[in-house]
Order: C-alpha cells, then structure tokens, then sequence
C-alpha cells in the first residue's frame, strides 16, 4: 500500500500505471491523461460531485465527446488507490451496494498542492470535445467509420495471414479509399 506522502510528494504524474492512450484502442493519438493523471481527473470530478465509478467513467467519455471511455479496469484501481491513501471516503449507502466516492480534506490538500496539473488534465478533456483538442472537431458519424474501418482491418489481420494475393486486395482497398478521400 502506497502512503499518502508518497502519494502526495512523488512525482506529479506518479508511478501508478493510470496513463491512458488516447481513444479506444489506443494508437497514434498520444495520451490523454499522461502517465498518472487520470487519478487528478477523478479526484477533481469527485470533489466537484461525488459520484459512483460508473458515474466517473460516463463523465470522462461525455467531457471527450464519446472519443474516449476509461475502462473499469483502471478506473476501479485509481478509486482504491484514492481512497487507500486519504483522498476520498466511501459509502456504502447507496441501493445495490454501489461505493459512491467522496473528497476528503486531505484530498482538498492533495488538488490545491497539484492545481497545475489538475487544470491541465481538465483542460485536455475540454480541448477533446471543443475542437481544440485530439479530435479536431471531426463530425461523429467520421469518428464512428474510422473506428469501424480500424477494428474490420484488426479483426481480419487477426484471423489466419494473409496470402500475397489477399494482401494485395487489402491494400488495393485501403488505396482506393484515400484516393477516394482525397477526391471529397
């Protein structure tokens, strides 16, 4: 377990492995959050509202324009790390036994000492869904193709290789597409 001074006075994008790539998938787009920044994400929208896990990643994938979602599996350890070393209590009062997160004044302490870096975080969210950001403002129904044509192109290099006449058709399609593209 990790101390609150360690927590508080180590590096600011820490050693937890919260570092998040930039869109589902990852790949090329840079990171979004840095490497530990996603902790001073939740801590901010925690101290703005408390709120349940599930409420914490739909705040993330609202505030990037549904760009990108956190998966539980890094949310849920960021929350326990949080709470392990002070920053936010727990209850457990909620129907359905969901944990609903909370700031502490230790936590308040934390994001005062690290207000820098909590803007900078927030702000690269903001820039995600403004146009500012790693999306550029491109129309959703863009954003939707693009992730269609990335995971048919991952689910059929996954299957069996290729033969050299299916690579070829494979490339043939991706080229006429950008030329296609260009053509728009």
């Amino acid at each position: 377990m990790r101390s609150f001074k360690h927590f508080l006075h180590g590096h600011p994008r820490g050693d937890h492995g919260d570092g998040l790539a930039g869109g589902r998938g990852g790949g090329g787009s840079g990171r979004i959050f840095g490497h530990g920044g996603l902790r001073f994400v939740l801590l901010q929208l925690i101290a703005d509202k408390p709120s349940h896990g599930y409420e914490l990643i739909k705040s993330i994938e609202d505030r990037l324009g549904g760009r990108y979602s956190p998966s539980p599996g890094i949310v849920y350890p960021t929350l326990t790390l949080l709470e392990e070393t002070g920053c936010v209590s727990v209850d457990l009062a909620d129907a359905g036994g969901r944990k609903r997160y909370s700031i502490t004044e230790a936590g308040r302490e934390f994001l005062a000492a690290n207000r820098e870096i909590t803007d900078e975080m927030m702000a690269r969210m903001k820039g995600g869904v403004d146009g500012a950001g790693p999306r550029h403002g491109r129309p959703p129904q863009v954003v939707r193709a693009i992730e269609n044509l990335k995971l048919a192109m991952r689910m059929r290099l996954a299957r069996e290789p290729l033969t050299e006449q299916q690579a070829h058709e494979f490339a043939a399609v991706l080229d006429s597409a950008a030329q296609q593209l260009e053509r728009i």
